[in-house]
């Protein structure tokens, strides 16, 4: 088994306990402490998980909400189980991502007096 590291972004939570419930309601108060983001990089970072995540910009997050860093990050650890793969026709749960086309077996229909041609 392998474990990935992955995290639960709580940006928009904290933003809606502080009453801010647009997205835009950032960008002012994130260019009062330097940092200078459009309306549409403040919307992908409110909504989504970022990827990457500058620390002038998460720095500045925190002092707005009054928050830690703990508080918009939670950190989360997932096993995955190692992939194998297994041969048709044996026992497993298989994922949609696991599964493969079955080759057709095209047979010609027979003739009327029994014969196939």
């Amino acid at each position: 088994m392998t474990r990935k590291m992955t995290f639960n972004w709580h940006l928009r939570q904290l933003m809606a306990t502080r009453g801010m419930f647009q997205t835009s309601d950032l960008v002012p108060l994130l260019a009062e402490r330097g940092v200078h983001l459009s309306r549409e990089q403040v919307y992908r970072l409110v909504t989504s998980p970022p990827q990457r995540l500058n620390v002038e910009v998460f720095v500045a997050l925190c002092d707005i909400l009054a928050c830690t860093p703990n508080d918009l990050i939670e950190p989360v650890a997932a096993t995955q189980q190692d992939r194998k793969d297994t041969a048709v026709g044996e026992t497993g749960s298989a994922g949609i991502g696991d599964l493969r086309p079955v080759r057709a077996r095209i047979v010609k229909p027979a003739t009327p007096d029994g014969e196939s041609n």
